[in-house]
């Protein structure tokens, strides 16, 4: 039976397909999809992790004491049921083989299918063993992650096995980790649909950047929707519907080819200079996660890659963070592989909405217990772990020697840090010529993601060669929302007048101190900002390679002698998106 689930539409267009469960866990899961010939390897994962905790709880019960309450020996003779029950053990092997997701996807797979089963039940008893099950399922997950196996990375070019046949798929889960999304970034699927999130959240950043269409504050969408509904996820709307008719399946799908056919008239721009009707040249880079990720920026059109977010080579290793040399070759190749055109790496952004599988007890203590966006992130975190930044800095320095790259230091507020970061570079630097290893000139240069880095901007570019705007941060920091909350995500306003004179000024002020400026943040694509944007003076945009032609586009169609003079009159606006609207003559439009 057809019904629609309604969410915030933040990334466009229209998916079709059948609904792929992410099941939520109180612990991590890595969640990626297993060759063929690991499918028997995975299953004994499994049978050597029950075996583990039957031990365990065994011992356990063993072990009680001759004065414990008999309700505990009753409590582990009912998971010791659970554990050996078929019903988990063999569904469980099933995931493994037909869909070919790892044994941790596999596990937390079936038990939301029995989770289900129980919450269905009559029974106030039975109902209520749905926790032990989740407890057992939880000491599984534990110790498949202490076993010899716990890469939690997936063979080289592997896709899902063709469970649903010529059937394109899409995500539903409560939520999806960033670390879980890189690995879905490589592979099949069309959508996303999410329970919880707002616009600025990482799933939703992550969705536009695939330029795949995808809802999220969808609330119960999880627990509505079942495995391999067919699933039409509105982009454009929020609207989701499980189990569409077959006219409004056609209707969608006439979207759909709508949609591409706009791609493809796009795309003819991809070679073509962006310049302005009045002859200004504006430079289109691209955002991007890792070095697979530079052949597509290239074919995208742009001429440079204006944010490395390397933060992405830390994430999804089960701990353990990638040494000098490991990192050296991720550099190298995206240096390489952008053919002598400028790549700008950010040192590692970690915390916030982008935690550490491996984190310190001290860091961790923040991650729980604090707002971890007012904590110990980006350059505060690399300052704390002065080991692990010399080595980023050493490898980013190495690969400087293969072509030209730029630094960024990221959510820079104090010269304190300004100080020690640029000391860090030099002694970095002093390392390797006394190691004989050679390392290029290379520009350094801060994100300004804080009101404070931006206020204080010309103390800040003495120190620094460029400035780098990230906008979702700053909006974020400036309006006191945290973005990837969804109660107040709707409060989150890039068309905020102070976001904009902030804005405004920081690009006044590099361009006077004859500093490069760019925006790497969400704004740069899209198209509704970059009329206001060309008017501030902005002539460098970054983004993700899939919105450069949208952008280009806008760019071919402005004159910047015309936007200009309305700069002033937005800013002094109460409602400056409907002044930039009325005063610049466009329609305000996101990317198609």
């Amino acid at each position: 039976m057809s019904f629609q689930v309604f969410g915030l539409p933040v990334s466009r267009g229209v998916a079709i397909g059948r609904a792929v469960l992410v099941a939520s866990s109180r612990i991590d899961v890595a969640h990626y999809f297993i060759d063929e010939a690991d499918v028997d390897q995975e299953a004994e994962r499994l049978r050597l992790a029950r075996d583990a905790v039957a031990n365990e709880l065994s011992t356990l019960q063993r072990d009680l004491p001759a004065d414990a309450p008999p309700e505990l020996s009753a409590l582990l003779d009912v998971h010791l049921m659970l554990l050996r029950d078929e019903t988990l053990v063999l569904a469980t092997r099933q995931w493994i083989q037909d869909r070919h997701y790892n044994a941790e996807w596999a596990l937390s797979a079936q038990l939301e299918v029995l989770a289900r089963q129980f919450d269905e039940m009559e029974d106030d008893y039975l109902r209520e063993r749905k926790a032990d099950l989740e407890q057992v399922v939880e000491r599984l997950l534990r110790a498949m992650a202490r076993g010899p196996s716990t890469s939690y990375a997936p063979a080289p070019g592997v896709r899902p096995r063709d469970f649903a046949g010529e059937d394109p798929l899409v995500i539903v889960a409560n939520d999806i980790a960033p670390a879980d999304m890189l690995q879905f970034k490589r592979s099949v699927f069309t959508g996303f649909v999410t329970d919880v999130g707002g616009k600025t959240s990482h799933t939703a950043i992550v969705a536009r950047s695939m330029d795949i269409p995808a809802v999220v504050g969808a609330r119960e969408a999880s627990h509505l929707i079942r495995q391999d509904d067919w699933v039409v996820i509105d982009g454009d709307t929020g609207v989701v519907i499980v189990d569409p008719s077959p006219i409004v399946l056609e209707e969608y799908r006439f979207r759909q080819r709508q949609s591409g056919l706009e791609r493809d008239r796009l795309s003819r721009l991809r070679h073509t200079p962006a310049v302005t009707l009045d002859g200004e040249r504006v430079e289109l880079l691209a955002n991007i996660e890792l070095p697979g990720d530079a052949p597509a920026a290239l074919e995208a059109g742009a001429v440079g890659v204006g944010l490395f977010r390397s933060e992405f080579l830390f994430m999804n290793r089960g701990g353990e963070l990638p040494g000098e040399d490991e990192q050296f070759e991720a550099y190298r190749a995206a240096v390489e592989a952008m053919k002598g055109l400028p790549v700008t790496i950010r040192t590692v952004d970690i915390g916030a909405d982008k935690p550490l599988d491996r984190m310190s007890a001290n860091e961790l203590r923040h991650e729980h217990a604090l707002n971890p966006a007012l904590g110990l992130r980006a350059i505060r975190w690399s300052l704390s772990e002065p080991g692990m930044f010399r080595q980023q800095l050493r490898a980013i320095l190495r690969a400087s020697a293969m072509g030209k790259v730029r630094l960024l230091i990221p959510m820079v507020a104090h010269l304190s840090e300004v100080r020690q970061a640029l000391e860090a570079v030099a002694r970095a630097k002093q390392q390797l010529l006394e190691a004989g290893k050679l390392c290029g000139d290379i520009e350094i240069g801060a994100m300004i993601e804080v009101p404070a880095a931006a206020l204080m901007l010309p103390s800040l570019l003495k120190h620094f060669d460029f400035v780098s705007v990230g906008t979702n941060d700053l909006i974020q920091y400036t309006l006191a929302i945290d973005r990837a909350d969804e109660a107040v995500a709707h409060l989150y306003d890039p068309w905020h007048p102070a976001v904009l004179k902030l804005l405004a000024q920081t690009i006044a002020d590099a361009r006077a101190a004859g500093k490069s400026v760019g925006v790497c943040g969400e704004m740069a694509g899209d198209p509704a900002f970059t009329d206001l944007l060309l008017a501030m003076g902005l002539r460098n945009f970054s983004m993700h390679p899939s919105r450069i032609a949208a952008i280009k586009q806008r760019i071919l169609r402005a004159d910047t002698r015309q936007l200009s003079p309305h700069v002033a009159d937005v800013l002094r606006s109460d409602d400056p998106e409907a002044t930039a609207e009325r005063l610049f003559n466009r329609r305000a439009v996101a990317a198609e």
